[in-house]
C-alpha cells in the first residue's frame, strides 16, 4: 500500500519511487480519456507504457465511463493510436458493465428504455438485452405517443440526441416502482477544445432524478461494480496489488478509494494537483477519498523506471 513507500497523500513521485511502485503492483487499471489519449491523439509515451507493463507480465485493464461506443470499437481505436497489445477482454466500459449488470445481476425480464447513444444500445443487444425501439412520429408528444408495456428498466447514458419526449417517456416508465433506474455513470461534463464543455451522463441523470423523484443506481466509476466485473473475469485480483491511474479526482480517485486500491493522478486531463491539495486539506473527511496516493505529470513518467528494470534484468 501507499504508506509502505512513505509518501502517501498526493505526493508527486518519479524515478526510484515509480520503479518501486511498478515492482510492487501486479494489476494496473487505466482510465482512457485524459490518461491514455486526448480524443484521437495518444498521450506521448502511453503506448510504450502499456506495452512495457504487459511485457513485464503485469495485468492491464482499461476502465472508462465513456459509454458511446461498444468495446470492439475501443479495440480499433487502441490499435489505430498505436496500442497494438490491447485485447477486447482488457476493456471495461460503463456500457459493457451496464449490460452485465442487467443480464447477470438483476436478470432483467423485459425491455430496457435507453436514454443514450447507439453504442450503448449495441452493447446491450450483444448481451441479449432487448431495448425499446424508438419509432415515434416526428410530431409526437408525450400526450399521444405510444408507451411500451413491458419496460423493466430505464438506463441513462450519454445522449447527444436527447429530446424532451425521451425525458418524458423515461419519467413515465419510472412511475412503476418495479422499473429499475440505472445510469452508466454520473460524470457531469467532459472537456472540449477551446474551453468548451460537453454535458455528461450525470447531467441527464440529474434531470430524470428530479422529474421521477427517484435516485439512479450508478454502474460506472466511482461505483464498485466496475471492479467487481474485473474481479469476476480475472482470477486472483487482490486490491492491495492494484493501482488505479486516472485524471479525475471525483471519479477515478474516488473509484480507487471505494475499491480499496492505491490511486495515481496524472496531470494530463481534467483535475490538477491544486484541487487534490484542497481535498487533502479539507475538514470534511469524505473529501479525503478524492485524494490520490501518487501524482505524476504523465504516465510517460513510467518510462525511465522501465529502463532501469530492464537494465537490472540483463
Amino acid at each position: 500500500m501507499a504508506g509502505a513507500f512513505g509518501f502517501k497523500g498526493c505526493q508527486k513521485i518519479r524515478g526510484p519511487q515509480i520503479r518501486n511502485l511498478l515492482e510492487a503492483k501486479d494489476f494496473f487499471l487505466f482510465d482512457c480519456d485524459g490518461v491514455i489519449w486526448h480524443g484521437e491523439k495518444a498521450i506521448t509515451g502511453a503506448a510504450k507504457v502499456v506495452s512495457s507493463l504487459i511485457r513485464q507480465g503485469k495485468n492491464v485493464v482499461f476502465v472508462t465511463n465513456n459509454c458511446t461506443r461498444p468495446r470492439e470499437n475501443y479495440v480499433h481505436k487502441f490499435y489505430r493510436l498505436g496500442f497494438t497489445d490491447v485485447m477486447l477482454e482488457q476493456i471495461f466500459s460503463s456500457s459493457y458493465c451496464s449490460a452485465l449488470y442487467l443480464r447477470d445481476v438483476v436478470k432483467v425480464r423485459g425491455q430496457v428504455f435507453v436514454m443514450g447513444c447507439d453504442g450503448l444500445r449495441r452493447e446491450l443487444q450483444e448481451a441479449g438485452i432487448p431495448c425499446v425501439e424508438e419509432a415515434d412520429d416526428p410530431d409526437a408528444t408525450i400526450y399521444d405517443c405510444a408507451l411500451a408495456p413491458d419496460v423493466k428498466a430505464v438506463l441513462v447514458g450519454h445522449d447527444d440526441k436527447l429530446t424532451f419526449l425521451k425525458l418524458a417517456k423515461a419519467s413515465c416508465y419510472l412511475r412503476d416502482p418495479d422499473c429499475l433506474f440505472l445510469a452508466t455513470d454520473n460524470d457531469p461534463w467532459h472537456p472540449l477544445s477551446g474551453g468548451r464543455i460537453l454535458p455528461g451522463s450525470g447531467s441527464l441523470t440529474a434531470a430524470l432524478e428530479v422529474s421521477s423523484g427517484r435516485k439512479a443506481t450508478v454502474i460506472g466509476k466511482p461505483s464498485r461494480f466496475m471492479f467487481e466485473c474485473i474481479s469476476s473475469q480475472f482470477r486472483g485480483v487482490d486490491p492491495a496489488q492494484c493501482l488505479m491511474v486516472g485524471d479525475r479526482l471525483e471519479t477515478d480517485m474516488l473509484f480507487g478509494s471505494n475499491c480499496g486500491l492505491d490511486t495515481m493522478l496524472t496531470l494530463t486531463g481534467v483535475s490538477q494537483i491544486e484541487e487534490a491539495h484542497e481535498y487533502r486539506n479539507s475538514e470534511l473527511s469524505t473529501n479525503h477519498s478524492l485524494v490520490p496516493d501518487y501524482v505524476v505529470d504523465t504516465i510517460a513518467d513510467f518510462l525511465p523506471a522501465f529502463e532501469e528494470l530492464d537494465e537490472q534484468s540483463i
